[in-house]
């Protein structure tokens, strides 16, 4: 499984958001965009880290980023999920697996001291240019749920 870093071209995508409505990261043509990766909706680390941007959102649309978590999940489940939760960032669902793929978020990983295949909790920053292509400016793999939010604002100077 290959890594992005900063600097390389970031995977394009087209998903659905929790109303089916297709979403692509050329929509966000001149914006930049946080891109998080997560392993399942209603689960207490995922609910952790979508609350907390959803807490943080006024602050982080007011210097410019768009909150975009994508998970394997189905739209009903991001529905659900977004409704039990009051969550006001967009949700997509990717159960292919090809957009986790394309950014390195799902492979091996240590979970309770045993290696096993999933999703890597996994935040990127993606400057996106006029024309809709996108370029990695911060590359995470493997965040905490607990406390990620208030570390990428502060390392962003939100």
């Amino acid at each position: 499984m290959a890594r992005l870093q900063v600097g390389d071209a970031a995977p394009s995508f087209s998903l659905p958001d929790a109303d089916g409505s297709t979403v692509s990261l050329s929509d966000y043509a001149g914006r930049r965009v946080i891109v998080y990766f997560y392993p399942a909706a209603m689960t207490p680390g995922c609910t952790t880290q979508a609350v907390d941007f959803t807490a943080s959102a006024a602050e982080i649309a007011s210097a410019g980023f768009d909150v975009v978590g994508i998970s394997p999940d189905t739209p009903d489940k991001l529905a659900a999920f977004r409704a039990k939760e009051d969550l006001r960032v967009t949700l997509l669902a990717d159960p292919e697996r090809t957009t986790l793929d394309a950014y390195g978020a799902y492979g091996t990983k240590m979970l309770y001291g045993k290696e096993i295949e999933g999703v890597i909790r996994s935040t990127f920053v993606v400057d996106v240019d006029a024309e809709g292509r996108g370029t990695i400016s911060v590359a995470q793999y493997n965040v905490k749920a607990t406390g990620h939010v208030s570390r990428l604002r502060r390392d962003l100077g939100i």
